[in-house]
């Protein structure tokens, strides 16, 4: 089976190594691989803190990819002998106030209904856990079988694991997909020259939805949707575990790693493909966790940057065979891209070799009823 692949964050990288593993002759296509959001990304993988109504089944996604990350990374790290700056030591949220309380402890019942194992605490068993929390901090929930990995790791030991399994890399942009009577056969490059291909998977993340070739209702309804972020570092332990708070209704994360580095993030800006870091962003970000965390002002600043995260209309992935033969998509996973990495590369490995749609992939097809039920 000859595969090109269109697009190589961590979802087409994955998918491009599971697929090589099993024999088939894969080509990826990217001016810039393991770029992206993936590189922007903080790397939570937190499915039973991104609960919310209405989305059971992208919960149940979230929860056996998360499973599978241990043996997925460890998989990786043994073929390539590179980290992937992976933890499973759980997940804290916080709340700074009385009404993000409220909201947090409407969380952890629907937590409980869906049989999701969280841990109630009161504001000072929170600093027990994390001392630089803010004295005012009320109260939180531990989602201890959460954890992270490092995007900026992950991406490059998986194109290490893909080039090692004979992956052919193409480094120059795609511009549409090559047809031939009615059947996708192919991708046209820019510049000239064309990949010739079996099966064809789109995975350009926020780029999905803008390829020549491919029929308009079958092309994937993504959008960008804009996330800015903060890294800085310390020298000092200053941050144990990954920190969700929510501070007068707004969301923000803290995400430490072994190096002394934290991510803070993201914001959520529905502004087309415009990857300009603001102030304003910046100072919505370092307000909160100032709020959070009061010494975070003295951590060494070392950089911003913004990313595009692929939106679909119900904020699930898309996944699966399209209605053009040989088409395959693989995108709009919006706010959980690392999360979904393992169980995406094998839903669409399955799906690319065996024509198959795997249980826990189906509720994400692309064809799917447009009612939010994913």
């Amino acid at each position: 089976m000859e595969i090109a692949i269109i697009g190589a964050g961590v979802i087409g990288l994955a998918t491009a190594w599971r697929a090589a593993a099993r024999g088939a002759v894969v080509t990826l296509v990217d001016p810039e691989p393991g770029s992206g959001a993936s590189a922007v990304a903080a790397g939570m993988l937190t499915p039973v803190s991104e609960v919310a109504y209405g989305e059971e089944r992208l919960l149940a996604l979230g929860l056996a990819s998360r499973d599978r990350y241990g043996a997925f990374v460890a998989e990786l790290e043994e073929e390539t002998g590179l980290g992937t700056g992976y933890r499973a030591d759980g997940i804290l949220e916080v709340a700074f106030d009385a009404d993000d309380l409220r909201y947090l402890d409407e969380v952890r019942r629907l937590q409980e209904r869906w049989g999701i194992p969280t841990e109630a605490l009161t504001g000072r068993e929170c600093r027990k856990l994390e001392p630089m929390l803010a004295p005012g901090v009320r109260g939180g929930l531990l989602a201890s079988e959460d954890g992270s990995v490092d995007p900026r790791r992950l991406a490059p030991a998986l194109l290490a694991a893909a080039e090692k399994r004979g992956v052919r890399m193409v480094r120059r942009r795609a511009t549409g997909v090559i047809v031939e009577r009615d059947v996708a056969v192919g991708v046209r490059l820019e510049g000239g020259g064309e990949v010739r291909a079996e099966r064809v998977l789109l995975a350009a993340g926020a780029w999905s939805g803008g390829l020549e070739g491919v029929p308009e209702e079958v092309l994937p309804p993504v959008r960008p949707v804009k996330g800015q972020v903060i890294r800085l570092r310390t020298a000092v332990p200053f941050l144990r575990r990954s920190t969700r708070g929510l501070v007068k209704g707004s969301s923000i994360y803290l995400v430490p790693r072994a190096d002394g580095e934290i991510v803070v993030g993201a914001t959520q800006e529905e502004m087309g493909f415009d990857t300009r870091v603001t102030a304003g962003g910046l100072w919505e970000l370092l307000r909160d966790a100032r709020e959070l965390l009061p010494g975070i002002t003295e951590l060494e600043f070392a950089e911003v940057s913004a990313g595009l995260r692929p939106g679909s209309p119900d904020n699930a992935p898309l996944m699966g065979p399209t209605a053009l033969p040989g088409l395959v998509v693989g995108t709009g996973h919006y706010r959980n891209g690392i999360l979904l990495t393992p169980v995406s590369a094998d839903i669409l490995t399955e799906v690319l070799l065996d024509g198959t749609v795997p249980e826990v992939g189906r509720p994400f097809v692309p064809e799917r009823p447009k009612d939010g039920t994913a």
